[in-house]
């Protein structure tokens, strides 16, 4: 069956690299989420007006989320990892992959492609944040005030890209959970809900509470408040 193979070695002698347009760089973006007073927060890092050599840093002074470069020797899944520790310290974040930006003149230092990765986790995974690396400091702010902050490169893109993916995990799965308490009222998983959603996503209050008992996976418990069901088979908080 080989026989049938094109020569790898004979194909590339005809292969011309010069004729196609390559970047000039693959970077890997990591996205951070976690609630904090029942609103979704985003963790930012402030870049450094100086770069390693003492020269000025591209978009120095504006707030980005964590990342850099893919060294030859890794995946942006790797490089990822290793940037978020050492810009913020944090460790053992997993993280999904969730789109690529590719489009020209979105960073100044030339065509430059990024991988963008997001987690959303509890804020006690963030606890041990701190400023390293090139990063001039770092916060935990509101989605809701991070959008009017200045951010560099195209992360405002971005960041609207990530909390539509929130968006659907919030709806679509039982991720809610990982923000309540083990017993919770109804108020308090709306507030969270409505908090990490998009403007309009769920309906008043009065209607949410009206049929939050015919959800198969929210059950009755003690003095009232509710509790998620570990038995039942449920895809979806909402629909």
């Amino acid at each position: 069956m080989t026989e049938n193979f094109v020569n790898e070695n004979e194909a590339l002698k005809a292969y011309d690299a010069k004729k196609f347009r390559t970047p000039d760089g693959y970077t890997s973006d990591i996205l951070l989420f976690t609630v904090e007073k029942s609103q979704l927060h985003v963790l930012l890092i402030e870049r450094s007006r100086l770069n390693a050599e003492g020269k000025p840093n591209i978009e120095g002074g504006k707030w980005a989320f964590p990342g850099g470069f893919v060294n030859p020797d890794e995946d942006a899944y790797q490089a990822g990892i290793r940037e978020l520790e050492e810009e913020t310290g944090l460790t053992d974040i997993p993280l999904t992959a969730f789109g690529v930006y590719d489009k020209p003149g979105r960073d100044p230092r030339g065509w430059i492609i990024t991988r963008a990765h997001y987690a959303f986790v509890p804020k006690e995974a963030l606890l041990k944040r701190v400023a390293g690396d090139d990063a001039a400091n770092v916060a935990l702010v509101s989605v809701e005030e991070a959008f009017s902050w200045p951010l560099a490169f195209d992360h405002l893109d971005i960041l609207r890209d990530a909390t539509q993916k929130i968006n659907q995990e919030m709806l679509l799965s039982t991720k809610v959970s990982d923000f309540l308490p083990e017993f919770f009222t109804s108020e308090e998983l709306y507030t969270v809900l409505s908090g990490c959603t998009l403007k309009g996503a769920i309906p008043s209050f009065e209607e949410f509470d009206h049929y939050i008992e015919l959800l198969p996976f929210i059950e009755k418990g003690q003095d009232g408040k509710y509790l998620f069901s570990s038995e039942a088979n449920a895809h979806s908080i909402f629909f």
